[in-house]
């Protein structure tokens, strides 16, 4: 069995700068493989190994600088300490810079093109520097194979291979005949890391190097990226680091919840709008003269089976972008919907598309669709499913897509998609060339508009002959994604807090109307689902307060509540990292301030009342 692993070298997050141009530093900054990647060589290795595959090779393959030969080493060394016939491919070109997403797809489907065949290509679920997930399925598109994206545990039997997918708040039981490509979920192996040292005893023959006249006439890199960027802001979040380790349990408590109170942090609940899952800013959308609504520019929301707030969002950003731009809002379903519901939300028309809800096929018929209409912009969710049916799409259509979006505008007619960055530490403005513009939005960013008047909805039928290269056994969801981008309170738990001991969080959770995050660690344990991991390979949050118990505060952690609007620590040690990130911080033992902490607080919102 030939197995290409894709890998990609990223600067280290706690080295990231921008420079005056806001443009990323490199110079001087230490650079690694990405912690998605380590496991897709790891799990090439570990496969080539098995004595039911004997023989077997892998192939690493990376796109990048000279420097990612790095990258290359590090894995090659992890392979050759496990006896496996392994080696390495550096694509490096100078004509390579500035590639998007799907520029970058199209030079690796080239290599492997060149490289291959291969049975089994292995990449990460996506780069923590940029958070899109979009070269895996686009290369698969582009290479005519079917993929898996987010593959915590997998086997190969025969010419197929088994998996189980972690997605973002339940798993995918599929198989998948081979050749096909995967990407891996950050639990599926031990990451593959090896040392300096090690790194260096590589023998240089074992890599080598593709430029782009090897792979064809292109055109590469930016050329190729129907996508750019534009504006870059670097989001700063200064916290204040108010804490008295020397005083009172309880007067640390009273300041604490004083402080909250100034910055706004408590909400009133009798007359918080925002509680009820509306913002009190938008009013309903007004009526329209009923059109045909593919006379005018179509802006698209492809509706996710079972993620009706998501698509209340979409559909609601979609109608204020419509507005702007004299257009209508179409919604591309994949099974019979409420037709009421989609109009109240936004919706002036719905299209469905007649195949089953197997994300390659899904994309194939939008991708139909689109070719045919060309809509203006295409919006899905930032879901494990919208990010493969997006991808796919765009790569047969050639479109630009920018994954992952806070926020969308209209400017000179075109789309303007804000994309965060190095776990939202910077955001960008990113546009798209193509005629049909894409963009993939994270979940509770936007405000949910209130219902407008529903209208009878023209509709459409889109029929295509189903790929059928993807069996999928099962669906099933442990948890809400929507729960932590919707919650205007957070309490994040470390392995501080025992999960037996959850219920004695109770009283501060009902009190705050929160819901509970995590740390990664606490999810590894299997304390708390995966989809309530905040971090850098979890999630980013952007609640109105954050209270984290029993968390070290390592930054792969918070960094992913640096959007935050105001941030509790509650640790015992007063040199925890925690308190640097924290706006208010107690010293104690979380089960000392909790209680005192919930009567604090009821006091203070009772005198808000």
């Amino acid at each position: 069995m030939r197995i290409a692993a894709l890998v990609k070298q990223i600067p280290k997050f706690e080295d990231m700068e921008l420079g005056p141009d806001g443009r990323l530093r490199r110079d001087g900054i230490e650079l690694e493989m990405n912690a998605y990647c380590r496991r897709a060589v790891s799990k090439a290795v570990e496969l080539a190994s098995a004595p039911e595959h004997a023989g077997s090779s892998v192939t690493v393959i990376t796109l990048g600088p000279p420097s990612a030969e790095d990258a290359l080493r590090e894995a090659i060394a992890w392979g050759m300490e496990r006896g496996v016939d392994i080696t390495g491919v550096l694509v490096t070109d100078p004509a390579f810079a500035g590639s998007d997403t799907l520029a970058t797809a199209r030079a690796l489907a080239a290599a492997i093109e060149h490289e291959g065949p291969f049975d089994l290509v292995l990449t990460g679920r996506n780069s923590v520097d940029a958070d899109t997930g979009q070269v895996g399925p686009e290369l698969a598109e582009l290479l005519g194979l079917p993929f898996l994206t987010g593959v915590r545990f997998l086997s190969v039997v025969e010419d197929r291979v088994e998996a189980r997918c972690e997605h973002d708040d339940g798993w995918l039981q599929a198989e998948v005949p081979l050749p096909a490509i995967l990407s891996c979920a950050e639990r599926l192996c031990e990451p593959a890391k090896v040392d300096p040292e090690g790194r260096a005893a590589v023998p240089a023959d074992r890599v080598r190097r593709l430029a782009a006249s090897d792979l064809g006439a292109g055109p590469w890199g930016q050329d190729a990226s129907p996508t750019s960027v534009g504006e870059v802001k670097v989001l700063a979040h200064e916290r204040l680091r108010h804490r008295n380790p020397d005083a009172p349990l309880a007067e640390q408590v009273r300041d604490a919840v004083q402080l909250l109170v100034e910055r706004g942090a408590l909400h009133d609940s009798l007359n918080d709008s925002a509680l009820n899952g509306t913002d009190a800013n938008i009013g309903t959308v007004p009526e329209t003269p009923a059109t045909d609504p593919f006379d005018a520019p179509l802006v698209a929301v492809v509706v996710e089976p079972d993620r009706a707030h998501a698509t209340r969002e979409l559909l609601g950003a979609a109608a204020r972008l419509a507005r702007e731009i004299d257009g209508d809002v179409v919604a591309v379903t994949v099974r019979d919907e409420d037709a009421a519901l989609l109009s109240s939300w936004g919706a002036d028309a719905f299209v469905r598309a007649h195949v089953d809800n197997v994300e390659e096929s899904v994309a194939y018929a939008l991708a139909q669709w689109a070719s045919a209409t060309e809509p203006w912009a295409v919006l899905t969710g930032s879901t494990a499913w919208g990010r493969e049916v997006a991808s796919r799409a765009a790569a047969r259509l050639g479109a630009g897509l920018t994954g992952d979006a806070v926020d969308l505008e209209v400017s000179d007619g075109r789309l303007v998609a804000w994309k965060p960055a190095f776990g939202g530490q910077l955001v960008a403005a990113i546009t798209a060339s193509s005629r049909v513009q894409m963009a993939t939005v994270r979940a509770g960013v936007l405000p949910t508009p209130a219902p407008r008047d529903t209208r009878e909805l023209p509709s459409t039928a889109i029929m295509v002959e189903p790929l059928e290269r993807v069996r999928v056994l099962a669906r099933t969801r442990d948890d809400d994604l929507e729960v932590l981008a919707d919650a205007h309170a957070v309490i994040g738990v470390g392995t501080g807090v025992a999960p037996d001991d959850y219920d004695k969080l109770e009283p501060l959770r009902t009190l705050l109307g929160a819901e509970l995050g995590a740390t990664r660690k606490v999810t590894d344990k299997g304390w708390l689902p995966r989809s309530r991991q905040i971090g850098i390979t979890g999630r980013a949050i952007a609640p109105r307060l954050f209270v984290s118990i029993g968390a070290s505060g390592k930054f792969n952690h918070v960094i992913g509540v640096r959007a935050a609007g105001t941030v509790l620590a509650i640790n015992p040690d007063p040199n925890a990292l925690v308190f640097d990130a924290a706006d208010a911080g107690i010293v104690g033992d979380w089960s000392e301030v909790v209680p005192l902490l919930v009567a604090e607080l009821d006091s203070a919102l009772a005198g808000a009342r």
